[in-house]
């Protein structure tokens, strides 16, 4: 029994396979979703003389960004201007 030789089992292949599952699961584990909270609405109908900034004012919290109202408007809504007709129901962020 001299001349065959028995090799000792090593820790390698555990090793690589421990590395390569890390390798995978960290990125994983690190990422997480961020949603955008819901936006919630209200439907206003179009006066005469109301304007798109007005709206926005009405529908902005004080010492809020009524630009941001603005545009979120005009987002919400499909508008490319600010054109606005009497009657016309438009969405409002509250």
């Amino acid at each position: 029994m001299r001349g065959t030789s028995r090799r000792k089992p090593t820790l390698m292949p555990l090793v690589a396979l421990a590395a390569l599952g890390l390798a995978v699961t960290l990125p994983v584990l690190s990422t997480s979703v961020h949603a955008a909270s819901p936006v919630a609405y209200a439907t206003v109908t179009v006066r005469s003389g109301d304007t798109v900034w007005s709206l926005a004012e009405r529908g902005t919290a004080a010492g809020g960004d009524v630009q941001a109202t603005v545009d979120q408007i005009l987002a919400a809504n499909h508008l490319a201007g600010a054109d606005l007709t009497v009657g016309q129901h438009l969405r409002i962020p509250r």
